[in-house]
């Protein structure tokens, strides 16, 4: 912000806890004096010099007083003007990063210290490659919308995620000093999401865990377990031999894999406990579904091109996450009360809420595991629909 110092404007000027604040001197063209949210007072020069924003710090205060950094701003600018400038001057020059500079430290200093998605949200803000090359204080708001435009054309909910997790970039980059304001502050999603409400079918449902028994292990196996559990894929793909326990058929989810950062346990009915069985623990690995040994599954979109080919002709457009809907759905008509059924799914929608939900620490325990075994029985009775009306069909053709 523009301000005409003074002596006693610095002297009582106290810091921001949360923020730095720069003043930009209204005398002298370019002097600023920083306050850090440690109080501590800073002089520096701002400037374009080589068609690059530079900031030349001059010194503190106290070291410097006001006049002694007037003068030397003044003759700093005196030799930009003149074309005098050399960088070899013992000032610190301190360039802007470029927004591809600055993505890789923002997911380094605070997404993986905030967020367990980080990954993900490293790889909506990929999404903005063609502004990489901009310094992060060059970049507009017509830049970001340009590129939210582009992003839109064949993902308009993406586009609204990659925006805000740009807004909060912008946000962090304004906190660190990077830049003076955010130039997408107050910018509205491209256009308006509508809640899902896809639920499969009971038919698709067969279909699916025929096409999943075509698939075999591990995706095949992998999606399974994302239907009789009605976890997250995530949860699910991401599974660990150590977080089962097999004789008392019980999958405890750490708060650390969990969305919602508590732990989260899960009962092993009869249908899920077949499908640990068929399957191998690989490489001496971890990991229950793997290729590798070292990692995860992954590459769900072209496992659900090849499930989607599966399903009849003309089924409605459906994602992953679904199944989790589908359960739940399919719970409701099953008789389980909507408390036990968010208990499974880990999943809060306010109906505990406030001081209640602050001492409902009563995990359902028995519930969960006869709810989940009424649906684990209903999903095998769809598969064997399935698999009679198939057999028919493989007699014929042989």
């Amino acid at each position: 912000m523009k301000q005409k110092l003074t002596t006693k404007f610095i002297e009582t000027r106290k810091p921001d806890p949360e923020k730095r604040i720069d003043f930009r001197d209204t005398i002298v063209p370019g002097l600023v004096l920083r306050v850090s949210t440690s109080g501590t007072k800073t002089f520096s020069f701002h400037k374009r010099i080589g068609g690059k924003m530079k900031r030349l710090t001059i010194g503190r205060f106290g070291t410097f007083t006001l006049t002694q950094a007037r003068e030397r701003a003044r003759q700093i600018l005196y030799e930009v003007e003149t074309g005098r400038f050399e960088a070899n001057t013992g000032i610190e020059t301190e360039a802007k990063p470029t927004l591809g500079e600055v993505i890789p430290d923002y997911i380094e200093k605070h997404a993986k210290v905030h967020n367990r998605d980080w990954k993900n949200k490293a790889r909506l803000l990929g999404k903005f490659s063609g502004l990489y090359g901009k310094r992060i204080d060059e970049i507009t708001r017509a830049d970001v919308v340009k590129a939210c435009d582009v992003i839109h054309k064949s993902a308009p909910v993406s586009a609204n995620r990659a925006l805000a997790h740009l807004k909060h970039l912008m946000g962090w980059c304004v906190e660190r000093g990077m830049i003076d304001a955010s130039p997408i502050a107050g910018m509205k999603p491209l256009s308006k999401e509508r809640s899902r409400e896809r639920v499969l079918t009971d038919v698709e449902l067969g279909v699916l865990w025929a096409a999943c028994d075509a698939e075999g292990y591990p995706f095949g196996d992998c999606m399974k377990l994302l239907i009789l559990s009605g976890q997250r894929r995530a949860e699910v793909a991401e599974m660990r031999w150590s977080e089962l326990d097999l004789e008392k058929r019980l999958w405890t989810l750490p708060s650390s894999r969990a969305k919602n950062g508590k732990q989260h346990t899960v009962p092993i009915t009869e249908a899920m406990l077949e499908v640990l069985g068929k399957t191998a623990r690989f490489f001496n690995s971890d990991y229950v579904f793997t290729t590798t040994g070292k990692t995860p599954v992954s590459g769900f979109g072209r496992l659900k091109g090849r499930l989607d080919k599966a399903l009849p002709e003309g089924t409605e457009a459906w994602i992953i996450h679904d199944l989790r809907r589908t359960m739940s759905t399919n719970m409701a008509m099953l008789g389980v009360p909507q408390p036990v059924t968010e208990a499974l799914l880990n999943h809060k929608t306010g109906v505990v809420s406030g001081v209640a939900a602050i001492y409902n620490v009563y995990s359902y325990a028995d519930e969960k595991r006869e709810a989940l075994g009424a649906w684990s029985q209903h999903v095998m009775k769809l598969a064997r629909k399935q698999d009679d009306e198939i057999a028919p069909r493989k007699r014929q053709s042989i």
